[in-house]
């Protein structure tokens, strides 16, 4: 018996979406005649969240059973919310 597959063709997406440019980007942007690279690109642009000015460190850390049902019961954010129960326990 064959298998049925979805749908395989990529989703068209309009050109006219793309974000408009702006100075800041014509001014760090490669330009090209053709296959000749007339000017290189003299940077990139920073997408997403900016740095924190105090980032959260990954640990592993052991908890007993009971405390991380009790706080992942509380619904989603339970991380955020076992972080503020321990800068409450051990003030900086």
């Amino acid at each position: 018996m064959t298998e049925k597959k979805g749908n395989t063709t990529k989703q068209w997406i309009d050109p006219d979406d793309a974000p408009e440019w702006t100075d800041e980007v014509f001014e760090i942007a490669e330009f090209r005649r053709g296959d000749q690279v007339i000017r290189p690109a003299s940077g990139t642009l920073k997408r997403g969240r900016p740095k924190s000015t105090h980032p959260k460190v990954l640990v592993s850390l052991r908890l007993d059973s009971e405390v991380v049902e009790r706080f992942r019961a509380s619904g989603p954010g339970w991380q955020s919310r076992i972080n503020e129960a321990l800068k409450k326990a051990a003030p900086v």
